[in-house]
C-alpha cells in the first residue's frame, strides 16, 4: 500500500502565515505587557520614590570623611558658589597658603572617602548638614567668648517656628507637593510633572516652535543653585542635572524616608533666601533679614501676625501687609536685583497681587485676608531717610584680632565676619574687660581723684574726661610674645597701639641707649682679642669717639670682659649744657633740657638715662652718628678735607637730587589742582613785581606772545610804573625772549626758584601729569639747577651739603638697626632730635623692644592668634596652629641684661619713682618693675629765616610708660590728647605711671597666677591634645 504525504503548496503556506501571525501577536502582547510593567513601575516610582530612596540612601552612606592629622591629600574643595564663597570653603586653598606663609601650619584636616572623592570630582556638591547660620567666632586662650558674629542675623531656629501660612504660601508658589505626608520616600529634588513639561517645552523651543521655556526647579534644586552653582545661576542643562543629582543625594543622606529632610529644606530655604544687597548693610539673605532690611519690619511681629488664626480690623490689615511683604520677597528672589530696586518694584507689586488672588482662589487664605493684602502696597525702606546703621565694633581686643586675622587671610572685615571660621586668641578676656572698665572710669572726675591723677604735671578735674588712654600687656613665652590685653578708653576703631605714629618723647632714649650699647658690644667683639700693638695702631687711625673710647678702655682696663666694658660705657659723661649749637638736619639747631637745673651738670650716661636729661643724649647721639659715618666711609676726614676726593661729587649729586625733589614737591602741592591761568596768578601773587621780573616770567611761559599783547599785559600788571615807556617795554620784550637765558638765570633774574619755574612750564605742557611723572621728568633739571654747587669757589658750601648727606646715611643705618628691634617705620628724621622722639614711634613697637630686652636679646614673633578652625563639622574642616620657631638673637645677652637693670633703676630712683618697689601682690610680696618714661609735646613751629620762632601750634600731647613686670610680662601705657586742645594740657609721663599704679590691684591677681601655674588647655580649644584623634563624620 502506498501512502502519499503530498500536501498542496497553498495549504502549507496558509498554515505558516497563520503561525507567523500568532507569533507577531504574542510578541506585540509581550511588548505591551513589558511596556505596561515599565510604565507602571515608572509611575509607581514617580509617585513613591521607593527604589531611588533605597539606592540613594545606600549610596549616600558611603560619602563620608574623616578629620586626621596634617594637611589632607584627599579633599576636593567646592567651586565658588555664593554659599561656598561667603563661608570661605571655596577659597580654603588660598587661605591656608597665606596662613602657612605667615607661620601657621595645618595640624588637622578632613579626608574624603574614596566614594566622596569620586562623587565630588565629577562636579557634584558634597552632601552634609549645611549650616543655616555661620560667622566668625573668637574665644580667648581659656575658651571664653570674645566675639561671635552670626549671619544671617534673623532666622528661624526650627521648622516648627515657621508660621504655617508662610510655609503654605511658599509651597504654593514654588513646590506644592513638597511636604505631602502620604509620600514618605519622596525625592524632593524632582517634580516629575514639571520636569516633563519643562523638557517638552525646551525640546520644542530647540526645533523652532514658539514655546516659552519653563523651569523645572524644586526648592531642593533652587537651594543647590543658590548655594553652590557659580554666581548662583543655572547656565546649562548639565548644570541643572548637577543640581538635581546633588539635591537628591543630600535628601537621602539621613535614610530612605525624607519628610524630616524636606521640612529641613523649607527651613534652610527661608533662612538663606538670596535678596540682593542693601545700602549700609551689604548682602541680604533669609526672610528675617529681608523683612527688616527692605521693609523695616520686625520679623517677630510679622511671625506673630501670620500666626493669628483669625484676625479682624486693624489686625487683619496688619496681617495683610505682613503677608504681602513675605510674598514680595518670595517672588523677588527670582530677580532680586530688578525687583528690589526702584525700576522693578511696580512689577513686583503686580505679581504679588496676582499671587494673593491665587492663594485665595485655591483656598490657602481667606477672601478677607486677600482683600486686606490687595488694599495696600508694601512700603520699602527709604534708605536716605531711614538708613541702616550696623554698629561698628569698637572693642579693641576683638577688633585687634579681627584686623590681624583679616590681614593674614587677605579678607576685609566684612567678608571675614561672614566666614565659617573660629579663632582662639591670646587675649585674657576677663582681664581685658577689667582694664577697659578701669580706663573708661578715669574720665569720671571723682574716680580720677581717687586714683591720684590730679596735681602738678598731672591733670585738673576739668581735664580728666579729655584724656585718651591706651594699654597693652604681653606675656613672654617659648612660643612668642603673647598679647594678653590690648585696649583703650575710646569708642573709636583707631588703635593707638598699632595704628598710630606718635612722638613719644624720651622713650626714644631707650632706643638710642640700646643702639649705643650695641655699638660698644660690636667694637668690643672686634678688638677684644687684639694685641696691645694692634689696639694702638687702630687707635691712631680712629676718627670717632666711640671707637677711640673702646680702644683706650681695652688698653687700660684690667677687666676687659664685655660686661665690664658695657658697664664702663654707662659711666661715660656728657655735658648737659644747652648753649652749644648743633649742625644737624641740614641746619643749625639748639636743644633744651626739661629742667633748667640740669643745665650745669655733666652726668654719666646712666644718670642721664635715669633722670631723662636731654642734652647728654643729643651729644651721645652725635657720637653714634659719627661712629656710623666712620663705619660706612672709613672716616669723613678725607671727604671734608680734600676737595678733590672723587667721592665728594657723588655726595653732592645725591644732595642736589634730594633737596631739589624736596623743593619740587613743595611747589607741586602749591600748584596742584589749579588751571594754567590760576597757576600763573598764584606765581605772580607771590612775587615782588617789577618790570624786569614780570617780563622774565611772562616771556618764559608765553614765548609766542606778540609785542602788542605783551605791552598791554605790562601796562595792566604794573599800573604804578607810570614812567614805563613803550621803548623800555620793547627792550624788555626782546631782551627776555625765548632761550635768552637758561633756567638758573631766569630764576635769578625773576627771584623765583628755578624748579618752580620748571614745574609751571612742565604742567603747562603736561596738564594731566601726576607727581611720579613730574619727579622722574625733573631728574636732569634738578642736577642742572644745582650745578653752581659743583663750581662754587666756597668749599664750605660743599662741605655743609656733604655733612648733610653723611648724616642722612648715618640715620638710614640707625633706622635699619632700630628696625631689627621692631621699629615700625621706614625712615628716621635725620636729626639729633631723634634721640628726643622727633622720629615718632608706636606703643606696640616700644613694647616689642621691651620684650627683646626681657628675653635676653632674642626677638620673638608677637602673637595675637593661637589657633584657627575653618569649617567645623563639614567635609572641609581644617585646623591650624602656629609653628614652633626659634627667635632671632638681635642683641647680645649682656646688652639686654644691662639695659634691664638700668630700667629697674628708672623705677627705683628715676623718672618712674611713683612705682618704686614694684607691683604689690595679694600675698604681700612685690613683683619687680622696670621701665622708661617719655613725654611728647608735639607742635608745628614756624621759624623765620634768622631762626626766630614766629608761631607754634599744638598738634597733640603724649605721655608714655613702657615697662616690664616680673620675668614674663611687659607692655605700654600711653596718655594722649589730640588736636589744638592739647596746648592746654601740661601733664608729663608721671600721668601714665600713676595710672599704672592705680591699675596694680587689677593686674596683680592675674600676674601672680600666670607666674605660678602652667597655662591651662582652653576648654573650647580647637585642639584638645597634641595627639589628635581621628574623628569619623558620617554624612547624615
Amino acid at each position: 500500500m502506498v501512502v502519499s504525504n503530498y500536501r498542496p503548496t497553498h495549504t502549507a503556506s496558509r498554515e505558516n502565515k497563520k503561525r507567523g501571525t500568532i507569533l507577531k501577536w504574542m510578541l506585540f502582547g509581550t511588548t505591551l505587557i513589558i511596556i505596561g510593567v515599565v510604565v507602571a513601575a515608572v509611575l509607581y516610582e514617580t509617585r513613591t520614590s521607593r527604589l531611588q530612596s533605597r539606592e540613594l540612601a545606600r549610596y549616600a552612606a558611603t560619602l563620608t570623611y574623616q578629620v586626621e592629622p596634617g594637611r589632607s591629600d584627599a579633599i576636593v574643595y567646592p567651586k565658588p558658589g555664593p554659599f561656598d564663597k561667603r563661608l570661605g570653603y571655596a577659597h580654603l586653598p588660598q587661605l591656608l597658603d597665606r596662613a602657612e606663609e605667615r607661620g601657621m601650619e595645618v595640624v588637622q584636616q578632613a579626608r574624603f572617602s574614596d566614594a566622596l572623592m569620586q562623587y565630588t570630582s565629577r562636579g557634584y556638591f558634597a552632601p552634609y548638614a549645611e549650616k543655616t547660620q555661620a560667622g566668625l567666632r573668637i574665644v580667648d586662650f581659656q575658651g571664653r567668648p570674645v566675639y561671635d558674629f552670626k549671619y544671617p542675623r534673623r532666622l528661624y531656629a526650627s521648622y516648627e517656628a515657621i508660621p504655617s501660612l508662610i510655609t503654605s504660601s511658599l509651597l504654593f508658589i514654588e513646590n506644592r507637593e513638597l511636604l505631602n505626608p502620604e509620600k514618605p520616600y519622596m525625592n524632593p529634588a524632582v517634580d516629575w510633572l514639571r520636569f516633563t513639561k519643562a523638557g517638552l517645552h525646551l525640546a520644542a523651543s530647540r526645533v523652532g516652535l514658539e514655546y516659552q521655556t519653563m523651569g523645572a526647579s524644586t526648592l531642593a534644586t533652587q537651594l543647590e543653585k543658590f548655594r553652590h552653582s557659580p554666581a548662583g545661576i543655572t547656565v546649562s542643562p548639565r548644570a541643572k542635572l548637577r543640581q538635581m543629582v546633588s539635591a537628591s543625594v543630600r535628601a537621602y543622606q539621613s535614610g530612605p524616608e525624607t519628610l524630616p529632610a524636606r521640612e529641613a529644606l523649607v527651613l534652610s530655604y527661608l533662612n538663606n533666601l538670596p535678596l540682593y544687597g542693601a545700602p549700609g548693610y551689604g548682602e541680604v539673605h533669609g526672610l528675617g533679614d529681608g523683612l527688616w532690611v527692605w521693609f523695616g519690619s520686625d520679623p517677630e511681629k510679622v511671625n506673630r501676625l501670620l500666626s493669628l488664626p483669625s484676625a479682624a480690623g486693624d489686625s487683619l490689615q496688619a496681617q495683610g501687609q505682613a503677608l504681602r511683604q513675605v510674598l514680595s520677597l518670595f517672588i523677588a528672589q527670582r530677580r532680586p536685583a530688578y525687583y528690589l530696586n526702584e525700576g522693578g518694584r511696580q512689577a513686583l507689586n503686580e505679581l504679588t497681587s496676582s499671587y494673593l488672588r491665587l492663594l485665595a482662589d485655591n483656598g490657602h487664605i481667606s477672601t478677607q485676608l486677600r482683600d486686606a493684602g490687595l488694599s495696600q502696597d508694601v512700603a520699602f525702606r527709604d534708605f536716605s531717610a531711614e538708613p541702616i546703621t550696623v554698629p561698628t565694633e569698637t572693642n579693641k581686643g576683638s577688633l585687634m584680632v579681627r584686623t590681624h586675622l583679616a590681614g593674614m587671610l587677605g579678607k576685609t572685615l566684612y567678608d571675614l565676619d561672614r566666614m565659617d571660621v573660629g579663632a582662639t586668641t591670646t587675649l585674657e578676656h576677663a582681664l581685658q574687660g577689667e582694664v577697659s572698665t578701669y580706663l573708661q572710669r578715669l574720665s569720671e572726675p571723682a574716680y580720677a581723684r581717687s586714683v591720684g591723677l590730679y596735681g602738678e604735671r598731672l591733670l585738673s578735674p576739668k581735664q580728666a574726661a579729655e584724656i585718651r588712654y591706651s594699654f597693652t600687656l604681653y606675656e613672654r613665652s617659648p612660643q612668642g610674645n603673647l598679647v594678653r590685653v590690648q585696649t583703650d578708653n575710646t569708642d573709636q576703631p583707631l588703635d593707638l597701639n598699632e595704628g598710630s605714629k606718635l612722638e613719644l618723647g624720651s622713650t626714644a632714649k631707650l632706643r638710642m641707649l640700646v643702639t649705643y650699647l650695641d655699638m660698644i658690644e660690636a667694637l668690643h667683639t672686634r678688638y677684644a682679642g687684639e694685641s696691645a700693638g694692634e689696639l694702638r695702631r687702630a687707635l691712631a687711625a680712629s676718627q670717632d669717639n666711640l671707637s677711640r673710647w673702646v680702644l683706650r678702655y681695652l688698653l687700660q682696663a684690667k677687666d676687659k670682659s664685655l660686661a665690664a666694658t658695657l658697664d664702663a660705657a654707662m659711666e661715660r659723661r656728657y655735658s648737659a649744657s644747652p648753649h652749644e649749637r648743633f649742625f644737624t638736619g641740614g641746619g643749625m639747631h639748639t636743644f633744651h633740657n626739661f629742667s633748667d637745673t640740669d643745665n650745669g651738670r655733666n652726668p654719666t650716661v646712666r644718670e642721664a638715662f635715669l633722670k631723662s636729661i636731654n642734652l647728654p643724649f643729643v651729644r651721645l647721639t652725635r657720637d653714634v652718628v659719627r661712629h656710623s659715618i666712620q663705619q660706612q666711609t672709613g672716616g669723613s676726614g678725607s671727604l671734608l678735607g680734600n676737595d678733590a676726593d672723587p667721592r665728594r661729587r657723588e655726595y653732592l649729586t645725591r644732595f642736589a637730587n634730594r633737596e631739589g625733589e624736596t623743593y619740587l614737591l613743595r611747589y607741586w602741592h602749591k600748584y596742584k589742582g589749579k588751571t594754567e591761568e590760576e597757576r600763573f596768578e598764584t606765581l605772580l601773587n607771590g612775587m615782588r613785581l617789577n618790570s624786569v621780573r614780570l617780563a622774565t616770567v611772562h616771556r618764559f611761559f608765553y614765548p609766542d606772545t606778540d609785542s602788542i599783547s605783551f605791552t598791554r599785559m605790562m601796562r595792566e600788571r604794573l599800573p604804578w610804573e607810570k614812567k614805563l615807556k613803550n621803548k623800555r617795554i620793547m627792550e624788555l620784550y626782546h631782551q627776555f625772549g625765548p632761550e635768552a637765558f637758561d633756567l638758573n638765570d631766569q630764576g635769578y633774574i625773576s627771584r623765583v626758584h628755578p624748579l618752580e619755574l620748571w614745574l609751571l612750564q612742565y604742567l603747562q605742557q603736561h596738564p594731566e601729569a601726576n607727581w611720579p611723572e613730574v619727579a622722574e621728568a625733573s631728574m636732569d633739571t634738578r642736577q642742572e639747577v644745582y650745578k653752581w654747587l659743583f663750581r662754587s669757589r666756597h668749599k664750605s658750601a660743599r662741605d655743609s651739603r656733604i655733612r648733610t648727606m653723611l648724616e642722612l646715611d648715618a640715620f638710614a643705618d640707625l633706622q635699619q638697626r632700630w628696625q631689627k628691634l621692631g621699629y615700625p617705620f621706614q625712615q628716621l628724621v635725620p636729626s639729633l632730635a631723634t634721640a628726643l622722639g622727633s622720629s615718632g614711634d608706636r606703643p606696640e613697637a616700644l613694647a616689642e623692644l621691651m620684650g627683646i630686652i626681657l628675653n635676653d636679646g632674642v626677638r620673638h614673633r608677637t602673637r595675637r592668634i593661637e589657633e584657627l578652625h575653618f569649617a567645623r563639622q563639614t567635609p572641609y574642616e581644617t585646623g591650624l596652629k602656629w609653628q614652633e620657631g626659634e627667635g632671632e638673637q638681635v642683641l647680645a645677652p649682656e646688652v639686654a641684661a644691662l639695659v634691664r637693670e638700668t630700667l629697674l633703676d628708672v623705677v627705683d630712683t628715676g623718672t618712674a619713682r611713683r612705682l618704686q618697689g614694684g607691683i604689690p601682690g595679694t600675698d604681700g610680696n612685690k613683683l619687680q618693675l622696670g621701665g622708661k618714661t617719655g613725654t611728647g609735646d608735639n607742635r608745628v613751629v614756624t621759624m623765620s629765616k634768622r631762626g626766630q620762632r614766629l608761631s607754634s601750634r599744638s598738634v597733640n600731647r603724649t605721655a608714655t610708660f613702657v615697662f616690664f613686670i616680673g620675668d614674663n610680662h611687659f607692655g605700654t601705657l600711653t596718655a594722649f590728647v589730640p588736636g589744638r586742645e592739647a596746648a592746654g594740657f601740661h601733664f608729663t609721663s608721671s600721668l601714665p605711671v600713676q595710672v599704672l599704679r592705680g591699675m596694680a590691684p587689677i593686674l596683680a591677681p592675674y600676674l601672680e597666677q600666670s607666674n605660678s601655674i602652667e597655662q591651662p588647655t582652653p576648654p573650647d580649644s580647637v585642639f584638645l591634645s597634641t595627639n589628635i584623634p581621628e574623628i569619623q563624620y558620617t554624612v547624615h
